[in-house]
Parts: structure tokens; sequence; C-alpha cells
């Protein structure tokens, strides 16, 4: 805590800190109002939220109500609460978590990600008072592990923190198993490419593991393959229909590739898609463009790094190949957990073709060797070189534990979760991709265990992930999700992810839009990261600072790229990243944040060894600034869900939303014979619009009557003898309680559990004063629009999933199926019109989610 805390006079009350509710930033309200506030934060404290360490623990009400009246005002409490956490993460705490986490190779399954896995569960057990038990490493499916999630929310009383270890297929690789050669006429190698990077001594770390990871692909075929090149620009469905249509024959070809424009599994092509695998072809080389890089380039003046901000052109991006738009996570256990005994099938949504990744100077010299030099060979125009090439992928597939660290800080509203997580596995260092999340993570937790140590806890319970192999294809989560779904779709209100928070200087946030009202006020009370006079939601509009000429086709498509059509200016989630089972197969509202690269940025060298310490604190954020600031964001993102009385979910917002979602569609249509009559589904828009609405107004009024009802409550005592005989009744006929002494009479955490928020409550009104009845009722009427409001996410969810991929669930977005990353909004429907071409189809995808639509406005009536 810093000194000008506690002048604030925070000191005076946090021993006994209480939950608290963020619905919005009001003014201060008159006296009256303001002693009832106080009155409705006592009450909601003591029969709604209390008793945060067992019987024992007691509230000092007479210091509390002095603390509340000298601050005003009840929301200025509230606001104590935010900025005591605000002022935990700081640039040195983050610094020295990224050179402890991004100084050494930490790949899945390998013993540094294990140990990575250890150090993050001492932190939880550090920061949340947690005593380390003889073991909290659990194997995944054993009664340990079952009950390390499952007991959360029912009757976790301290926090936790324990590991999960899966069995999840994936493959690894030795350089000496790997290479691309250019043949002669006999067949003899005339060139062999060198596949590690150069490791360059003026970055240390990158110099000291060059040959830590060999450049290999996660999940991909192993094999050889020779043939001729033939190069497919992105190997975008787009650029593959255009070469099919010139002629271009691809038995038997190696495909070369360049990254960007569409997840790299799907250049090496799906079953269900006419890429590479389906076409024939032999094998997959992709390669780093230095075209994607914008104005900091060599050809500029720019040195390369580390002597300069360009390229490294020996820097290698590895990365999975699996068809991340078909199912994520282990490829043979979908839809279920990878237990260590699990049943496994034959995977489907990995390739069949081998590939292997290149630098820029192994493709270089493709291009000046085979297709008619750089400018030349860049040509979208089918050229085939004269003589062959050949791969080899010798990678090693098998059965490999990884580890997923989680921690749980028990709400008072025990069965509504909020889940944060962010992965920590890397290719490499990955200072970036992952570790520049896993610091401001760090940061959080450091925010959140301070309020813990003084006596807080949330209304809502949270549980914080350090997922393990997202890189391998999301699997860590994936498979946690998969094996806790039930219990997620019961309890999940939302899901935070964090990934890479700091690659470059432009802020992107992209949610399930009924967050997005939420993620934009939590920024603006974020500083920006360099501006004193911005904030963080303005950091949306930053670059960098270096300039230059730059490839126009790259320059056309990053711009049009930044044109989303959402109706705010947070975008959809596609994939990529954790969030992916949590929206896209359970249906739980969720959200991603951090600060990305631009082309005026120094070039992010994505999945190599120079994703580096160095490269972050030269280039990337010097300070640390920018960390902190994601990591105050995400901070106050997690404890505005977790503290609301009312859950801040949107969900007119999100109807609205809708709308743009089916223009969308009608601009994608080719022609009126495949676009179907849209008017059903735009009706079920317009009612679930005006349902949304009612809602919005009943969010308002139960919130009122609860306020109400509290604090007539609170101006009752309730006599010994009432607590006794309410206590006994809820023991007696619920099987609820513990023994209650007539010596010492307080409501343990599961009666007022059960007061708050069980349909049984009517039944104890027999019991009950008229005041304490209304009270019960009015914390029915809360509960019942936040199941509302929890729900609406899971209504988009179907169980007949989308075509070719089900997989995936949720008919509002989905990963694009030709994509992998990007976001497609209303999948099922306009895959039928836009790559289908079938009319039937898409019918039958209108009708379904039209009925979906119209459900979900039945759903939230009030």
């Amino acid at each position: 805590m810093d000194d000008k805390t506690e002048k604030a006079g925070f000191r005076q009350y946090t021993d006994e800190v209480l939950p608290y509710a963020v619905n919005s930033r009001r003014k201060p309200p008159r006296s009256r109002l303001r002693t009832g506030l106080f009155h409705a934060g006592v009450a909601l404290s003591l029969f709604l939220l209390y008793k945060a360490h067992g019987t024992s623990y007691k509230v000092n009400y007479a210091k509390w109500k002095s603390s509340c009246d000298k601050s005003h005002s009840y929301d200025s409490y509230l606001k104590r609460i935010e900025d005591m956490f605000l002022s935990v993460p700081n640039n040195d705490s983050a610094i020295v978590a990224s050179r402890a986490y991004a100084t050494h190779p930490h790949i899945a399954g390998a013993p540094e990600d294990f140990s990575d896995a250890k150090d993050i569960l001492s932190l939880f057990q550090s920061e949340f008072g947690i005593a380390p038990p003889s073991n909290a490493i659990f194997s995944a499916g054993s009664p340990e592990s079952r009950q390390a999630t499952l007991g959360i929310t029912a009757g976790l009383k301290q926090p936790s923190a324990w590991v999960d270890t899966y069995y999840p297929v994936m493959n690894s690789a030795k350089a000496e198993d790997l290479s691309v050669q250019l043949l002669g006429e006999r067949g003899e190698a005339i060139w062999t490419a060198d596949l590690i990077e150069d490791g360059d001594a003026r970055d240390d770390t990158a110099a000291k593991y060059r040959e830590a990871i060999a450049p290999f692909h996660g999940l991909s075929a192993p094999g050889e393959a020779t043939g001729q090149i033939v190069y497919v620009n992105y190997g975008t469905k787009a650029d593959y229909d255009q070469l099919r249509a010139a002629g271009v024959d691809f038995k038997g070809k190696i495909v070369l590739a360049r990254y960007g424009a569409n997840f790299r599994g799907l250049k090496v092509g799906l079953t269900s898609v006419q890429g590479a695998e389906e076409l024939g072809a032999a094998g997959v080389l992709i390669y780093s463009d230095p075209r994607d890089d914008g104005p900091v380039t060599v050809e500029n003046g720019y040195e390369p790094y580390p002597a300069g901000p360009a390229r490294n052109p020996t820097s290698i991006q590895r990365g999975s190949v699996m068809y991340l738009s078909t199912y994520p996570g282990d490829p043979t256990t979908p839809g279920y957990p990878a237990y260590e005994n699990a049943t496994r099938v034959e995977a489907y949504n990995v390739p069949r073709t081998p590939s292997l990744p290149l630098s820029w100077a192994n493709a270089k010299r493709l291009f000046d060797e085979e297709l008619g030099g750089i400018e030349e060979g860049r040509k979208l125009n089918g050229k085939v070189g004269a003589r062959k090439v050949k791969m080899v992928n010798n990678v090693d597939t098998k059965v490999m534990p990884i580890w997923n660290t989680m921690a749980a800080i028990p709400g008072h509203i025990s069965n509504e979760v909020v889940i944060l997580g962010c992965h920590r596995d890397a290719w490499v260092m990955g200072a970036a991709d992952p570790t520049s999340g896993t610091v401001s993570l760090h940061e959080v937790v450091r925010g959140l265990g301070a309020l813990v140590r003084r006596g807080w806890r949330p209304l809502r319970t949270i549980v914080i992930a350090s997922w393990d192999a997202e890189e391998y294809g999301l699997v860590g989560s994936t498979e946690w999700a998969e094996d806790f779904a039930e219990w997620i779709q019961a309890h999940a209100v939302s899901y935070i992810n964090v990934d890479v928070s700091v690659s470059g200087s432009k802020w992107v946030a992209s949610a399930s839009p009924s967050l997005a009202h939420l993620i934009e006020r939590s920024a603006k009370d974020v500083a920006h990261p360099t501006d004193a006079g911005r904030s963080l939601w303005d950091a949306q509009n930053d670059k960098g600072s270096f300039t230059g000429s730059m490839d126009k086709e790259f320059l056309r498509a990053y711009e049009e790229r930044q044109n989303s059509p959402s109706l705010s200016a947070i975008g959809a989630l596609g994939s990529g990243s954790d969030y992916t089972v949590f929206l896209q197969r359970l249906g739980v509202a969720s959200a991603d944040q951090g600060f990305g690269n631009t082309p005026y940025d120094a070039p992010y060298h994505y999945h190599s060894i120079y994703d580096s310490q160095k490269w972050q604190e030269e280039y990337a954020d010097p300070d640390f600034h920018r960390h902190v600031a994601i990591a105050k964001s995400l901070g106050l993102l997690t404890l505005r869900i977790a503290n609301s009385i009312i859950l801040p979910l949107n969900t007119t917002q999100y109807a609205h939303e809708l709308d743009s979602y089916v223009n969308l569609v009608e601009k994608a249509a080719l022609n009126d014979n495949i676009l179907p009559d849209l008017t059903p589904l735009r009706k079920a828009v317009s009612k679930l619009q005006h349902a949304s609405k009612k809602l919005d107004a009943e969010k308002v009024a139960a919130e009122k009557a609860f306020r109400k009802a509290l604090k007539k409550v609170t101006r009752k005592k309730l006599a010994r003898r009432l607590k006794y005989r309410v206590l006994k009744w809820i023991k007696q006929h619920l099987g609820i309680g513990k023994t209650v002494t007539e010596t010492r009479m307080v409501f343990n955490r599961e009666t007022l559990d059960l007061l708050s928020i069980t349909e049984d409550g009517p039944n104890v009104c027999k019991h009950l004063s008229k005041s304490m009845c209304k009270f019960i009722k009015a914390g029915l009427r809360v509960k019942r629009v936040n199941q509302k409001l929890a729900g609406f996410e899971r209504g988009f969810i179907s169980e007949g999933g989308i075509k070719d991929r089900e997989w995936y669930r949720h008919l509002g977005v989905a990963p694009g199926k030709y994509l992998g990353y990007g976001a497609t909004t209303l999948p099922g429907l306009t895959e039928a019109v836009l790559y289908e071409r079938d009319a039937s189809l898409a019918r039958h995808e209108a009708g379904r989610l039209t009925s979906l639509v119209e459900k979900l406005a039945q759903d939230i009536k009030v």
C-alpha cells in the first residue's frame, strides 16, 4: 500500500473490507440516500454476502460505519476498493516477472514448462494466503482433480490453488530430423536451408537458446516430400481458387506460402477446403515475408534486429497447423477430456501432408533459384519451379503431459463464477506470446491478493487459470472446459482472457457484444500508458513511430481489417486463444484484449527466438507501462463483473448487434437466388430487442427494490430468538445449516446463501418479519434477472453445431471456416450463402437461426 492510499483513510477499515457492487459511477447522493446506501452495504454484507472466514468472523460494525460516514457515500467507499487494487500493479514488478518467465524456453510438455507451472502455483499460494498442501498437483479425472473444481461451488471457504495434469497428443522435433534441400538433376542436394536461426549475440537469450526448440509445426504430419515449388501467396481459399482457375496442377508439388491472412493450418489444407492437401500437394513450406512488416524493412534503410528494428531475416515462425476451425484441443479426444487413460480416436483436425516453417532468408533463396527472382516469384501466376525440392519432417508424435495451474477465490454467491485466464506455454521464450499476458495476469493476481489479505471477498467466485499447450491448439483450456462443461455452463457468468498483452502500440479488444460497454468503461478508467492526458481507451488509435514506403496490397488489407462492422469499437471474437471453448462451445460471454502490433511498430518476431526479453524491453514496451495498463484494465473488468449486484451484461447491445450481422449476410450474398428471405429472422431479432429493453427496465427495478428492502431490514434488529427459529427451521426442513447455540447466534454462510438465492426463500417467510420477507423476495428477483443475463450467451448454443465442424455450437459467432483466426458472425447462415452456394441449406440455416433467436427472446422475458 502506498502512502497516498493510507493517508486517504483506507487503513481505517481494511481489516473489514466488505464486498461491493459496481454498476456505474454516480454523483454523490443526498444525505438521506447516503445513509440508505450505507445501510444497504451493511445489510448486503451481513445478510447476502456474509462470513468470509467461518462463523468466527465478525464485522466491526461501529468501525465500518464510522469509515463509511467519513467517506460520505457508498460509491466513494467502492471507489476506494478499486483504487486499492489499482495501486498495486507496477512497472518494476512487471519487469521482474517478465525477466523470470521470458528468459528461458518453456514449450508445452517440457520440464521448464512444468517448472513454470509450479512457480505460478507458488504465486497463487503466496498472494492468496494459501498454505501449501503436501500435494496440489493432480492427474485430470482423479477424485482430487474433480473435487478441486467441483468443490469451488460446493462449500469452498478459503482460496485454493492446484495443478491439473492432462495428457494430449502433441509432437516434438530435433533439428537433425528436419531439412529442406534444393535438388540437382541427379537428385543430389545443391543447396540446404539453414533451419536454425542465427542467434545474434547482441540478444543474449536468443543466442543462448538458438537451438533449444527446433523450427517445426505443432501437430504437423511426419514424413518426406519431394516436388517442384509453386507459390500460392497467403494460401487462402481465394488464392487457391485463383490458381486452380488458371490451370495450376498441385499434385505432387511443394507449396510455398507466406504467413498472414489466415491460420497456418488452413494453408496446409482442410479436407473440406480446396487447399493444398485436397489438391494433392506433397508438402507445404510457410515463410515470413517482410512485405507484411509495413515500412520497417531493410529496403527502407532500417537495420535488421538486433542491430535495428527490422525483421531478422533468419527468424522462423513456429506454430500449430491443427485445423483450428474444425475443432481445437487434443486431436484424439474431441469433445471430451484427455485423461491419461482416455479412449482415443483418429484425429480429423490435423494434416496428412508434411509442412515446415521457413525464414525469409531461406524463402528468398527459393525465389531466386526457382521462381525467377523475388519480384517475379512473388506474383500469383502459378509459376512452377524447374528443379525439385525435398523436405523432411520427422517429428515425434505422442501423448505428453501438460499442466494447467488454477486458483479460486470463493465468493459470497458461490455458484456464480468469473473466470480469468492466460496461457503460459511458449514456442521458445515468448516474451510477447504469452509472457506479456502472464506478466499482466501476475499483476492482477498481486492486486487481488492485496485485497484478499485484507479481508476482502468478492461477491461472486473468481477462478484464475494459467493454461498450458495453447500453442498446439488451445489444448489446456479446451481439455479443462470439456472436462467440466456442465459445471461451467451452470456457474460461469463470464470468461476474461489475455494472451499477448503487449506486442506493439495499438490497444485492441474483442468480446461478446454484451461486454462491450463494460470494457469501454473500464478502459476509460485506466490511464493511457504513456500519455497522462488520455485513457487506455484512447490507445486504440495509437500506432508506432516508424515511417517509410510499404507494400500496397498489405496496406490495403491492413486498413480493411481496421473497419469493424461492429456497432461499438469492440470487435467479435474469432479464435486463436483460450476463450474459444468457453464462448463458442459452452456459450459463456467472453472478452480478450491487449496491445497489438501495427505496421508502424518494430516487426514482431512471432514464435521466433527473437520474441525475446531484449526485444520486448527495447521495442514493444521499454518501461512496461503497457503491461501494467492491461493488468489494471483486466482487474477492473474482473472486479466489476464479480461484484455487481446485477451482472453488467448488456443484452440490448448484443440484440442490436445482430442487425449488423444480418446486414453482413445480405452484403455477402452474390445473388438473390441463394439468399433466403430473411424477414422472419429480422422480426425475431426485433422481438429479442424488445424483450431485452424490458429486461433492462427490470434490471434497474430489481436492484432498486433490493436496496430498498435491505434498507428496511437493517433498521430493525432481529432478536436472538427469531434468528434461532429461522435457523432451526432451515436445518430441520431443508437440511442446511450448522448447529446453532443460544450463546452465539450468527447467520452462517449456508443459511445466507439460502435466504438470498434459493427458490424456497418464500417458504421461509412464514417464520420471518414482513420486512425480511420483502428482502428475500427482492433477492430472488435479483437472482432471476442475473440468471437471464448469464444465460443469454448460452441461448446461441445449438446442440447440432455448425455444419462440417459440429464441435463449434455457437450460431452467433465462430472462427471463419477459411480464416481460422478471424470471426464469422452468423456462421452457419453466412457459410451456406457465401461458400456452399446452397439455397436449400441457406433456408435451413436461416430457419434454425430464427427459431433460436425467438426462443432466446422468450427466455429473457420478464
